[in-house]
Formats: C-alpha cells, structure tokens, sequence
C-alpha cells in the first residue's frame, strides 16, 4: 500500500509522472529528499482571526510539528474552515457538518499516513472526528483547552455560564450598563474555549474517553505550557502511529467505547449538545447511539463532576483535581476499562495512572455525588414521539413534576420581538412554547432553547420557567429546559399543533412530555397545517443541501448520504 508522498497521487494517467510533479512542487518549498521520504503527518490548522477559542492553535500547531519531526516523521499543516460559536450566522450548528466533509475530503486528498486534528469551540471536535471516523486514517485529537477563570468584586467568572446568570440580572434590573459592561472585559480573561461543561469541554471530556486524545488533554488550561507539552506528544504518538499505520479509529472504537463516552457524558454534567454530537459520530461507525438505552444510563451513573452549570467549578479545578482519568477511576466499574486508546494503552492503564490529589473536591466519589442521577433524561410523550432531552442536573428540582398552560412562539424572530412585550399574557406558572427552531425550521438547531424569562417576570423575582423547543440549548445555560424534541415542528411535528393556552404536562420521574388535547383535536388540527414547500432560504447552495438532507437530532442532524453506509 502506498504511503508518504505516493499516496493518494493526483490523476494524470502516468502515476510516475505524478509523484515526479509532487516531488517538483513540494521542493519549491525547500524540502529536501530526505524529509519527503519520510511518513507524513497532516495537522489541521483552524485558526482565524473569528475564532477567539482557537487563539492558541499556532502554538499549538508548532508543537505538534517539533513532536512529529522528534520521532521521525514529516508534518504537513493544512487549512480547514474554523467554526467559533458566536461569531457564526445562523448558527454554528448549521455548519459543522460542511466542516466535517471539508476535513474529511483534506484527508482523503492528501497524501498523509495519520493525522492530527486541533479543535474546541462547540462544533468543531464533534465535526473533526465525524471526519475522521469516516475517513478511516490514524487520527490524534488535540483539544485547544479551556480558558482560565475570570473576576469581579471578588466573585470567579465562567463564561459563559456567569455570562447568561449576569445578563439576566442586567435585564432583571439588578446591575446597570456601567456594570454589565465591567462583566463583559472580565468573562473571557484568555483564549480557549468555555471554562465551564458547556459543550466545548463536554466534547473534549467525550473525546478523551473514547480514547482519541492524550490522557488529560481535555482539561489542561488554554495558556498553560501543559497545553503545549501535551500537543507535542500528541504529534510524537501521531508519528508513531504514521509509521505503524495505525491504529485506526475502527481499530478501536467498539460499542464499549461509545458506551464509556455516555458514561462520562452523564457524569461530567455534559451539555445536552453532546448527546447529539455523539450521536452523530457513532452513526458514522457501525454503531449506533440507543436513546433508551442512554437514559438507563443516565438513572445509574451520578453526576460526580462539581462543575458550573451543574456545580460550583470550572474546567481547571477539574483538571488540577485529576482530570477525566480521575473522574473515571471515581466511575470504577461504570467504565470499560479494557477499552484501548490511540496510544495502545487500555482505559485501564489511563485509570490506573490518575493523580490522587489531596483535598479536591471538584471530582466526587460515587458515595457522595453531586447528583444521584446523570445529567441528562430522555423524555417521551404526544409532544415528542422520538425524544427530547432535559438536562436535569441544571434544572430547578420544584420544576421537573409540572402542568402549565403553553404560551408559544412560532419562532426565534417572534419571540425577540413578543417575549418582553408587557402586555404578553404570560405568568410564571405557564410554559414556554419556542417551534420552528430545530434542524429544519431554523435552519440548524440554534441555541434558542434557553428561552429568557420575560422581562416583566424576571423583573419580578422569577429565575426559572418550564421552556420547551425543537432548539438547542448551550451546555453553559441552566434551567428546567427541555430540548431537541423530535419530529421538530418543521416537518409535521407535534410541536406545530401546540396552541396558546393548551395544557402541557412535565414529568421527568416518568420520562414523559405530554400536551393535554385529545387526539380527535389534534388531528383536526394536523390536517389544518399548511403543506411542506422549500424555504426561500434553502433555493442554492449549500443552504439548499442543508435543507434537503438533514437528520433529526435523535440521528445526530447529520446529512442523511454522510452516514456510515451513505444514503439508504
């Protein structure tokens, strides 16, 4: 099998003429004989000057090469798109799956025998390893690390959990403009991704348990010399395995893999973003992630990690306590430990090697957790036939047993423009309605999940509401939310047949999300529904792939040709 520089030759119709106009082209760069002969490593370079979270990427990158060369081996950076979440229109979501397919396609292009790839920010660790789990080539994931903690008047910042809990003071009346804009200098102190479980260090935490980064990787502070020492053996293991020809990610992710990664989802207080994301991956492998299953998962794994929105941490006193190894040697026979990672190490030998620190409490043991059950709960009922989501570790306990009367919004535009209205009926009691939000409708599942309290309530002391979508909601929000519910109202859901004033009962103890209007109503009002058409926006291009071949959030809202055996 060809490798180094002979693979994967462009198609001239005489390979020895190809590989003799490579070899000519790269030297024009002043590569000698003797590095191109050499195995070859890509690293992915996801920079921009739009993606703050990726502010360390360059360094990051200069490491992995110096690892890479230190083992003999030849490293080739090369460009993706960079996806940062808020500077993202519509939606970062809407483009992680054009990331997967252009890392993807860069791999299978390009003559390389492993590669590295360098992520954080919400969709792009998720796409990276869709891209690689397909792909097929020996892959190294390097996290880009969360950023340090922020301060004002004494008190620890996180953004973005502190970031929502201040902007809801500021438009609760509590704080005023001078100080909201003190806040916004103080949230993100470096660069790096969220410092608390939001989906950023969900993903990593995920990634680092199915065996694809370096022990610890997910946890080491953005700035930190860590991050940098991590990132060169990372290149040193990817070289390694340049040479080996593997392992490849089918090597060794099993079910057992996907099985450890839910595990820990559920333990570290993940955002429900994870969920999907995981998904989407296993779909692009012979296995599959079980909603059913998952939610069993989550009444027998307790939330260990005390980490913001769920606790009271953030991401580096996670890691100075221990890290992902730790947690999961707190997990104990919740984890497959025979389960293997890039290294060739076993789970087992990750575990076994976990720092005892002293005195931490930012990983419990399972004798006292943070929460007895998981984050996350599958909820079912007439209002989600397929699913949705509650992340119950970030829920108010007195709003998990609730009925309340639907006060809805047809979409994200209306409900800025409707949802501090004072003359909006609306009381702390009722639910709150958000459609057209979910894959299709919005398009690409924004983070709209996290509905604000309307300002009249919030002005009157209410922190918390019911709050149901077809959205998504960001791993650093907190609240009795529930999410991803499935068919979405886009396309025929129950969603679409909600009504102002309709009853809507809640009920996570039994796993159910019901509307209280008899069938004989309901399908009355199916038939009233407007036919599905082709949105303006999805007439070209890429919006129009997007909108043609996008899955539900229970397949992971991939595109429906991406998944492991394409299109049905």
């Amino acid at each position: 099998m060809a490798d180094g520089l002979r693979k994967g030759l462009a198609s001239y119709g005489d390979a020895g003429f190809s590989l003799f106009l490579r070899k000519a082209f790269i030297k024009a760069m002043g590569y000698s004989d003797d590095a191109l002969n050499r195995p070859i490593v890509g690293i992915t370079n996801t920079y921009s000057d739009y993606n703050p979270c990726h502010g360390n990427v360059p360094q990051i990158i200069e490491a992995v090469k110096r690892g890479v060369m230190l083992t003999g081996a030849m490293p080739m950076v090369f460009p993706t798109i960079s996806i940062a979440e808020s500077f993202s229109h519509p939606t970062s979501m809407y483009l992680r799956n054009l990331m997967a397919m252009d890392t993807e396609e860069m791999i299978r292009a390009q003559p390389m025998d492993a590669v590295v790839v360098i992520g954080g920010c919400d969709k792009t660790l998720p796409a990276q390893i869709m891209a690689a789990v397909s792909a097929d080539l020996p892959t190294v994931v390097i996290p880009v690390g969360p950023m340090v903690v922020g301060h004002h008047k004494g008190e620890v910042l996180g953004a973005c959990t502190d970031c929502r809990r201040l902007w809801g003071k500021y438009r609760a009346g509590e704080i005023d403009d001078d100080e909201i804009e003190a806040v916004n200098g103080r949230l993100a102190p470096s660069v790096g991704t969220c410092m608390v479980m939001g989906t950023a260090s969900t993903m990593a935490c995920i990634t680092e348990a199915l065996g694809l980064s370096l022990p610890m990787s997910a946890t080491i502070p953005a700035p930190h010399a860590e991050r940098f020492r991590s990132a060169e053996s990372s290149g040193k293991v990817a070289a390694a395995m340049a040479k080996a020809k593997g392992p490849k990610p089918s090597e060794f992710l099993t079910p057992a893999s996907f099985r450890n990664a839910q595990v820990v989802l559920q333990a570290i207080g993940g955002s429900t973003n994870g969920l999907i994301h995981l998904t989407a991956i296993a779909h692009r492998s012979p296995h599959k992630i079980d909603l059913e299953t998952f939610d069993r998962l989550g009444r027998e794994v307790p939330v260990l990690v005390d980490l913001k929105p769920s606790g009271e941490h953030y991401m580096e006193h996670f890691h100075h306590a221990g890290g992902v190894p730790k947690l999961m040697a707190q997990l104990g026979d919740l984890i497959d430990l025979d389960a293997k990672t890039i290294t060739g190490q076993t789970l087992r030998d990750v575990v076994a090697a976990a720092e005892d620190v002293p005195g931490q409490d930012a990983i419990r043991p399972r004798d006292n957790p943070i929460k007895s059950e998981g984050a996350m709960a599958v909820l079912r009922g007439n209002l989600a036939p397929r699913g949705a989501v509650i992340k119950q570790s970030a829920a108010s306990p007195k709003l998990l047993q609730h009925t309340g009367r639907a006060v809805v919004f047809d979409s994200v535009e209306e409900m800025t423009l409707r949802v501090d209205d004072p003359a909006l009926d609306v009381n702390a009691d009722d639910v709150l309605v958000l459609r057209n939000a979910g894959p299709k409708g919005a398009p690409g599942m924004p983070e709209a999940g996290y509905l604000p309290i309307p300002k009249k309530l919030a002005r009157g002391g209410v922190k918390d509401m019911v709050r149901i979508s077809d959205a998504r909601m960001s791993g650093t929000a907190f609240g009795t939310i529930v999410l991803h519910i499935t068919p979405e109202s886009a396309v025929g859901g129950p969603l679409a047949l909600v009504k102002n004033g309709d009853m809507i009962r809640l009920d996570v103890a039994k796993r159910s999300i019901d509307l209280l209007v008899d069938t004989a109503e309901l399908e009355k009002r199916r038939a009233a529904l407007a036919p599905a058409a082709t949105p303006d926006w999805a007439r070209r291009g890429y919006a129009h792939l997007f909108n043609e071949t996008i899955l539900q959030a229970d397949e992971g809202c991939d595109f429906d040709f991406m998944r492991e055996q394409g299109k049905g």
